[in-house]
């Protein structure tokens, strides 16, 4: 029997990237008069608020779903992959291909891990060489339409660990060995079970908490 492979999980908004990506589509559908100001100033708020672990997560997604209750999810992966071509590479990480490839290089398990939706982190992915997306998934209808709801458990605080658990199972690697990069204080409980915890530009708790207990911190 062959050695277990061990996995590298790595956190997308503000880690392999400089920003997050529903600011960065938000801002795109601003410019093309999509969306009001009072829908992008609405979506800093629930960044800033997200970032600080001070928000009802569940709930800020289902209103953000509203506007896209009824979409076709491929209408949706198309809208998104146009989008992704256009405005996300440049804001790749200098040093997050480089980590990537490090990984690839033992031969570990490549993931991302994060609390957005699929329709980003799957392009990001095949961009940066990674093998797997681990995120919150979207409810559809029998005809593929987006409910406006969102499937439990979301990719986010706990639920990162449990849908990585899932991950975990079915392709055979051990949590508790892998490491995970990420910038967010929310995503502590992923941080505290794995192997090696990676604070990658962290935020001001979460540099607090890596120094406190000696846990590596990088910038990329």
């Amino acid at each position: 029997m062959g050695r277990m492979r061990r996995a590298a999980l790595f956190d997308m908004d503000r880690t392999l990237l400089t920003t997050h990506t529903a600011l960065l589509y938000t801002r795109d559908r601003r410019a093309r008069g999509e969306v009001s100001v009072f829908e992008l100033l609405r979506i800093v708020g629930w960044i800033l608020r997200y970032s600080l672990g001070v928000i009802d997560a569940e709930k800020v997604a289902r209103i953000a779903l509203r506007d896209y209750r009824g979409t076709s999810e491929a209408s949706l992966i198309e809208t998104t992959e146009e989008w992704f071509e256009r405005c996300v590479p440049h804001h790749v990480r200098r040093g997050a291909r480089e980590a990537v490839e490090r990984h690839r290089a033992r031969g570990d398990v490549t993931a991302i891990v994060t609390s957005a939706a699929p329709y980003a982190a799957r392009p990001l992915a095949r961009l940066l060489g990674i093998e797997h997306v681990v995120s919150s998934e979207l409810m559809l209808d029998a005809s593929g339409r987006l409910t406006g709801d969102v499937v439990d458990p979301l990719c986010y605080g706990r639920g990162k660990v449990l849908r990585t658990q899932r991950l975990s199972e079915q392709i055979g690697f051990r949590i508790e060995d892998a490491a995970f990069y990420t910038d967010s204080i929310t995503d502590l409980p992923l941080l505290e079970a794995v192997a090696t915890p990676v604070a990658v530009w962290p935020d001001r708790r979460l540099s607090r908490l890596a120094r406190q207990r000696g846990w590596r911190v990088e910038v990329w």
